[in-house]
């Protein structure tokens, strides 16, 4: 249930500074999944206790860059993204022992 739910944390400076700033932790979810359901994968997934969930969708950019071959065109397809915020105390550990 939770695999096909949440599909990866993202990282980025950003997130890092929501990550120590405001105990906010970002992932990249399914387009279908609800709030309450990211809720509950993430409590399974992590066995942490979440207080929030906000969701936003970012949509589809269209991306270009040159190459030696001229222009190549393209485009990044649209993302749903969940930031959580967990209950104080609680953490999340991306990294593991590196």
């Amino acid at each position: 249930m939770s695999k096909s739910i949440l599909l990866r944390p993202l990282i980025s400076e950003k997130t890092e500074n929501l990550n120590e700033k405001h105990n906010q932790f970002t992932f990249v979810v399914n387009k279908s999944a609800n709030k309450i359901e990211i809720k509950k994968a993430v409590e399974q997934m992590y066995n942490v206790e979440v207080t929030a969930v906000n969701t936003l969708v970012m949509p589809a950019k269209a991306k270009s860059r040159m190459s030696r071959r001229g222009m190549i065109n393209g485009r990044v397809s649209s993302f749903k993204k969940a930031i959580i915020t967990l209950a104080e105390g609680e953490n999340i550990d991306f990294y593991g022992d590196v």
